[in-house]
């Protein structure tokens, strides 16, 4: 098997300062909403790569690839200077567990994210699974600033199209703004302020909750969540909580 693909970006969109999507025509294998797939430069004679989660439902192209640029990072300061119609490299195969095959029966379905972490769940969200397994899906959106809360039209295209089976709570840090909610998500699940805008309780019974995103988030988060009786779900002892560390 090839180690790379051909890609050829068709759009190029920044949401804010320094979050951007790719969107990338690339023949890739079939893949599963929630993974990601590596993406290269060939920069300074050598092929720089980097995982980033496909944004995209699995029967949508092209391919999104959703990314914050580093300033001084090898990659993406040379990623986020691409055009249409400009080249890169695709990895041939989709990776990762941040799938619904990985997650087990439950009631209600938590997604929570910081950033960039949102990506698999915008994936997952705009397949069929998570609506004929969950009575409600709840997406728990968190960043600094309101020009950072991307993929709003597309966000509320699922709010029209699934009604009050789903749930969407953002979270904006630095700033007030209205509907959203201030602060981090683990001081907001400590104080019950999550659970009553989402109307539902967050419980080792009826949920099942899926973490992406930054590092203090989900370490923050896991040890609220296991001190409610949630546990981390492995594959040999299932529990609640399903969380992938790839940054």
């Amino acid at each position: 098997m090839a180690a790379w693909n051909k890609g050829v970006v068709l759009e190029h969109r920044q949401w804010s300062q320094k979050l951007h999507s790719l969107f990338v025509e690339s023949d890739i294998e079939p893949f599963q909403a929630g993974q990601f797939v590596k993406i290269g430069l060939e920069i300074d004679g050598k092929v720089v790569g980097r995982p980033y989660s496909l944004c995209n439902a699995p029967e949508v192209r092209p391919l999104e690839i959703y990314y914050i640029e580093v300033p001084g990072g090898e990659l993406t300061p040379v990623l986020s200077r691409l055009a249409p119609g400009d080249e890169l490299l695709v990895a041939p195969r989709a990776n990762g567990f941040m799938i619904l095959d990985e997650v087990p029966a439950g009631r209600h379905l938590w997604m929570m994210a910081t950033g960039t972490g949102v990506g698999p769940f915008l994936s997952i969200l705009d397949t069929a699974e998570p609506w004929l397994r969950f009575e409600r899906v709840v997406l728990v959106y968190a960043v600094r600033t309101l020009s950072e809360l991307s993929h709003q039209q597309r966000i509320a295209a699922v709010q029209q199209k699934h009604g009050k089976q789903f749930v969407f709570i953002p979270f904006v840090s630095r700033e007030v703004v209205s509907g959203a909610i201030s602060g981090r998500i683990p001081q907001a699940i400590a104080d019950g302020q999550l659970e009553a805008e989402a109307g539902i309780a967050l419980n080792a019974a009826d949920s099942q909750v899926m973490l992406c995103g930054n590092p203090q988030m989900i370490e923050d988060t896991m040890q609220i969540l296991i001190d409610r009786g949630l546990r981390k779900h492995r594959r040999k002892e299932p529990g609640q909580i399903t969380v992938e560390h790839y940054w």
